[in-house]
């Protein structure tokens, strides 16, 4: 198997997924005591969340340019960034390594693709919803269309990921309002939604939604085990 590298902590909630499924999916396919070779950097999410609410994504980009490099110099074949919101830095990070960064946007996209959509709700942070970086990669690679909630919606939305979801609490108040947004995106003509912060399908998972759910890290991470066990991963 390759060395695949993680770049996480944005939250280490959702790192921790990575790291489970990671090694569910290896000893699924390998059986024994078989695991996944993985290098880890976590960083501290207050800083990035504060470069985020300062736009400030140029700094961002190099805080986690030089995790990659970090993680390429340790022996890394590939990496996965743990997140969808900061995958707006994403062009940063892969330039400054000569391993291929696995895109979540791609894994998205390949998804809907093979399922035969084209119009997809996307749940997310404020930047994820409402910056172009992620609905144009799925519009111009993939010919999706994205559905996002409604302004308001978007803030609760992302009020309750940094407020709650980030922090570990999972409340029933939260899980219906965001129930709630699907059934209203489905009125709008979604046919999947996706799941685009790494935290929300720890929310919704086992939910009876208007939509199917589509869950980006657990797309994210069959990319990441199809570079670990087949040698043929995709470069972003």
């Amino acid at each position: 198997m390759r060395q695949l590298g993680i770049i996480g902590g944005m939250s280490w909630e959702s790192t921790a997924s990575y790291y489970r499924l990671l090694n569910q999916g290896v000893r699924e396919r390998l059986g024994g005591l078989h695991s996944a070779p993985l290098l880890l950097h976590s960083v501290d999410f207050a800083g990035i969340a504060a470069l985020q609410k300062q736009g400030d994504w140029d700094a961002a980009g190099r805080q986690l340019a030089a995790a990659a490099q970090g993680l390429e110099r340790a022996g890394a074949t590939a990496l996965l960034l743990a997140t969808n919101t900061m995958h707006k830095v994403a062009p940063a990070i892969a330039a400054a390594v000569e391993i291929p960064l696995l895109h979540i946007g791609d894994a998205v996209g390949q998804a809907l693709q093979r399922q035969g959509v084209t119009r997809a709700a996307l749940l997310g942070t404020r930047f994820t919803l409402q910056e172009d970086f992620y609905r144009q990669r799925l519009a111009e690679r993939f010919g999706i269309q994205v559905i996002v909630p409604a302004p308001a919606q978007i803030e609760e939305i992302d009020r309750v990921i940094f407020a709650e979801l980030c922090q570990g609490q999972f409340q029933d108040s939260a899980r219906a309002f965001y129930l709630d947004c699907l059934a209203q995106l489905q009125e709008q003509g979604a046919e999947v939604a996706i799941l685009g912060c790494t935290e929300i399908g720890l929310l919704l998972e086992g939910t009876n939604a208007a939509l199917p759910l589509l869950d980006s890290t657990e797309l994210h991470v069959a990319m990441g085990l199809e570079w670990l066990l087949d040698g043929a991963g995709r470069a972003g």
